[in-house]
């Protein structure tokens, strides 16, 4: 765990604990309504074909986990900077560990890269911030934590597909009842998988009658390659390379949406950090996670099958970055004047009202600066002949809500 401010922490602990005795008061006064829900859901899973031992099994020792849903509701107070979150999530530990994993792996790894064409650098990078190298692959029970989630309604019938897939997951032989555990939202196994995707993409790999993704790294490595390979991943292709932009360049160019050929980029000045040429591939865009102070990348076709992985662009990114350390050295060189501080989950909410207030539309505010966000601050940026970079800084902040 990352150190935090002992403060920040206190608040944190303390609003939790307050939220949870809320949503636990809460409960227990509607818990009636909980075993009727149960009820009906038993006989929906019966009507999907489910066995009855496995419906048993899961049903008996389901129960309504309040923490689960507090974990579900809870934004962060602080959303970091590219580059802080670069530096929290690829720490000197991930790297060295990673390199020691790729040594004692390399076999394995070498013959998941052969026949899946997926770097076993970036299959560690994924297993690196996943799951700390399976150190912390979560220990909810799923049926409970998963029933949880569909009972609270915020995404039940998503929540409710991945419960009915976990029993699926059991009736297939691919484990127990008690051992499905993983995360609080259903993630499981070395390289997390939700239920749905171990069920499309999982592999057999030591062809044991299983796909055991918790305890087999031969089946969590494989079923991991396989997904990123089923959905579009290019082999000898890199995923982002850091670039160098020329002086006059036209920021409001940047952005994940705005895709052509490496070359055409190349026409306008765009540069590897080194002067060099940079790969000749399609499908190129430029990314400025810190806004046009901080580094600069250009993405690539890998990168979105990465974002299919997870939609975080900073999840992304860090992928990319982990992968090339495990590479060799290879830092992140921009960014020096890059706005550092931290924007907080209420500021960028407060931040898109403003917006929307003034005409430029963010669509309705929650508190993440998506792609319809980025466009509204260009929008707004450009009638006030700013660098129309979109980025959601605490200078804009400042700007648009403390003149």
């Amino acid at each position: 765990m990352q150190k935090m401010h002992f403060k920040f922490l206190t608040y944190i602990i303390v609003n939790a604990i307050l939220s949870l005795s809320i949503i636990t008061v809460a409960f227990a006064d509607g818990s009636n309504y909980f075993d009727l829900w149960l009820s009906a859901l038993k006989t929906e899973a019966r009507e999907a074909q489910i066995s009855v031992q496995t419906i048993d099994d899961a049903f008996k020792t389901a129960q309504y986990l309040p923490w689960v849903i507090i974990l579900d509701r809870n934004q962060p107070e602080f959303i970091s900077p590219f580059l802080s979150y670069v530096e929290k999530r690829v720490s000197p530990e991930l790297i060295k560990q990673g390199k020691a994993e790729l040594l004692e792996q390399e076999a394995l790894l070498s013959q998941v890269e052969a026949q899946y064409g997926v770097p076993k650098q970036v299959l560690v990078a994924f297993w690196g911030l996943e799951t700390n190298y399976g150190d912390n692959k979560g220990n909810f029970g799923l049926p409970s934590a998963l029933m949880t989630l569909a009972y609270e309604g915020r995404r039940a019938s998503f929540f409710r597909s991945q419960l009915f897939d976990t029993m699926r997951i059991v009736d297939a032989g691919h484990n127990t009842v008690a051992g499905m555990r993983g995360s609080w939202a259903g993630a499981m196994g070395h390289m997390q998988f939700m239920p749905s995707t171990m069920l499309k993409y999982g592999v057999d790999a030591d062809m044991d009658g299983r796909i055991n993704i918790w305890t087999s790294l031969p089946d969590a490595f494989s079923s991991a390659a396989n997904y990123l390979s089923k959905v579009g991943w290019r082999k000898e292709e890199v995923a982002a390379i850091e670039v160098k932009l020329p002086a006059n360049f036209d920021y409001s160019q940047a952005r994940l949406n705005n895709r052509q050929m490496a070359s055409d980029w190349a026409k306008l000045g765009v540069e590897d950090m080194a002067g060099n040429a940079i790969p000749n591939q399609a499908n190129a865009a430029i990314l400025l996670p810190q806004g046009y102070y901080g580094p600069a990348f250009m993405v690539f076709s890998n990168f979105d099958v990465i974002m299919d992985w997870n939609r975080s662009v900073n999840y992304a990114l860090s992928v990319v970055h982990l992968s090339n350390q495990l590479m060799g050295e290879k830092p992140i060189l921009g960014g020096e004047l890059a706005e550092k501080e931290a924007m907080s989950f209420n500021q960028f909410w407060a931040l898109q009202g403003r917006l929307n207030e003034l005409g430029f539309d963010c669509g309705e505010p929650d508190g993440f600066p998506g792609l319809k966000t980025q466009a509204a601050i260009r929008q707004y940026q450009a009638s006030q002949q700013l660098v129309q970079d979109g980025y959601a800084s605490p200078s804009l902040y400042q700007r648009l809500l403390q003149p």
